[in-house]
């Protein structure tokens, strides 16, 4: 083992260093810390589930039994929500630099603002903290990796790292989040499925026979591990879209064993390669959907660790997913919603907003429809909907997404309770619906991977809850609601006097 002396005179802002991003949620009294010893074997998972599935603070678990020297702790829920609504969104606000008030189409605008933008290349620097220690020898299966759910295949180290690969060219660096296990004291095996960027450049790797540089970051910025979990066009570099987006180039720092460069504050970094050849099983795994299926394992490609390097102290951050709501629902959907409203805007498409729905466990998205616009347009209900569906269906920001639900502006897409009103009064069954069965269905939901029909084809369909009259003349309803059937005079009177009352307590 190596040791470097590295010191910091500031650890930089919250967004952009996942150090100053824990003492943020710690200044927010959004952390609980968890000095007693605490196994890695499903007791840290158990809490960090626990704190998920109740919105309650984010745990760091400092004394992790097993530990070595200190290696890491552990930070669980690190983009879970809040219990409190006024912030319910604030971790992942404090992954944007936004305040922790903001809403999620304050996050999801924040994302989008790069599009615009010129990349802003990151900055090549000598060193940084995540070379504080650099290990030669090591063993991933004695060093606390947790063990999430009973019914796991391993060890599931990777849940909110960042891989990075590179183009044999050069031209394309990805940075993307996607699940491993360990398999021995040095391999992991992970899921590397298509369409994911990063099984695109591991096909570029195998078609010339070699295997690919690779690079895992634990504790990245977090702007970085958001835009990581976007779906962003083939071929953009995320480091690039963080500067844009940030307004400042990230630092990055060589690798010790191959050419890939990584985030110099990462709290963690794996180095090695990603095999083109070698397949071992993986899985099973508590999924983003909310089940794991006992035995169900999958042959994926096998990670090889030649070195490894971490801070002083370091945190491994981990996401427990599973039923609603963690990372997997905060951040891969939302996000994938953002680019698909950005996607039919660029088409001239009339959406206004869309957002991916926590509790269909982020398999639907409801898009907000601009109606006068789409009057204009002068298309029947049939034509507009298999407009939206086949570009949004047959496009990677679509391929998790299951359902896309067509409201209008009355509706908020961002309140599930909103949305499911259109749904359930505005939508008749299959008369106002389109189905897909042709295009890319994604595996992972119970009912595609383990239900009657093809695991990766179809299942995908349009529910149109745009009434007639949203087509022709516009709304010919008034919604029988508090905020809509009373004067607003009588509304105010009526809330400045609630709490008086005794209501709201």
């Amino acid at each position: 083992m190596v040791s470097n002396t590295f010191t910091q005179s500031s650890e930089g802002p919250a967004h952009l260093s996942f150090r100053s991003f824990v003492a943020a949620l710690k200044e927010d009294g959004d952390v609980v810390e968890i000095n007693d010893e605490v196994d890695p074997h499903l007791e840290a998972a158990a809490i960090i589930r626990k704190a998920c599935e109740t919105d309650d603070k984010a745990p760091l678990l400092n004394n992790l039994k097993g530990n070595v020297n200190g290696f890491w702790r552990i930070l669980g829920a690190p983009a879970s929500l809040r219990r409190d609504p006024s912030e319910r969104y604030a971790r992942l606000a404090r992954h944007l630099a936004l305040p922790p008030t903001a809403g999620m189409k304050d996050i999801l605008d924040k994302m989008l603002s790069a599009k615009t933008s010129a990349p802003v290349p990151p900055r090549v620097v000598s060193t940084g903290p995540c070379k504080e220690h650099i290990l030669d020898q090591f063993d991933l299966e004695k060093l606390p990796s947790p063990f999430l759910h009973q019914s796991d295949g391993g060890k599931y180290i990777q849940t909110y790292g960042m891989h990075v690969v590179q183009s044999p060219d050069g031209k394309w660096t990805n940075w993307s989040i996607a699940r491993a296990m360990v398999k021995d004291k040095n391999h992991l095996v992970g899921l590397v499925i298509e369409p994911q960027h990063i099984w695109q450049i591991r096909q570029q790797w195998k078609a010339i026979g070699k295997d690919v540089p690779w690079a895992l970051c634990f504790g990245v910025p977090p702007a970085a591990i958001m835009a990581a979990s976007m779906p962003l066009p083939e071929g953009v570099t995320e480091a690039d879209y963080i500067g844009a987006m940030t307004g400042n180039p990230l630092d990055v720092v060589k690798c010790e064993t191959n050419d890939m460069y990584v985030p110099a504050n990462s709290e963690i970094v794996f180095e090695g390669t990603l095999s083109v050849s070698e397949l071992a099983p993986e899985g099973p795994f508590g999924e983003m959907h909310g089940y794991v299926f006992p035995g169900d394992s999958h042959p994926q490609p096998v990670y090889t660790v030649n070195k490894i390097t971490h801070r002083t102290d370091a945190i491994l951050p981990v996401s427990n997913c599973g039923r609603i709501t963690d990372e997997t629902q905060t951040m891969i959907g939302p996000l994938a919603a953002a680019e698909i409203r950005q996607l039919c805007q660029d088409h001239s498409l009339p959406v206004k907003e869309a957002m991916a729905l926590f509790e269909t466990q982020v398999t639907w998205v409801a898009l907000q429809i601009d109606t006068k616009k789409l009057r204009d347009m002068k298309l029947a209900p049939e034509a507009f909907r298999k407009l939206v569906g086949d570009l949004v269906f047959g496009h990677k920001a679509g391929y998790t997404i299951h359902r896309l639900v067509l409201v209008g502006e009355d509706i908020d897409v961002y309140d599930f309770k909103d949305v499911l009103f259109a749904f359930s009064t505005r939508c008749r069954p299959q008369t106002d619906e389109l189905f897909y069965q042709d295009c890319r269905g994604f595996a992972l939901i119970p009912y595609m991977g383990h239900g009657t029909a093809e695991p990766n084809k179809g299942g995908k369909v349009v529910s149109d809850a745009l009434l007639p009259a949203e087509y022709a003349g516009g709304q010919n309803w008034e919604l029988a609601d508090f905020k809509h059937s009373y004067p607003e005079h009588l509304q105010k009177s009526v809330n400045e006097r609630w709490m008086a009352w005794g209501f709201g307590k």
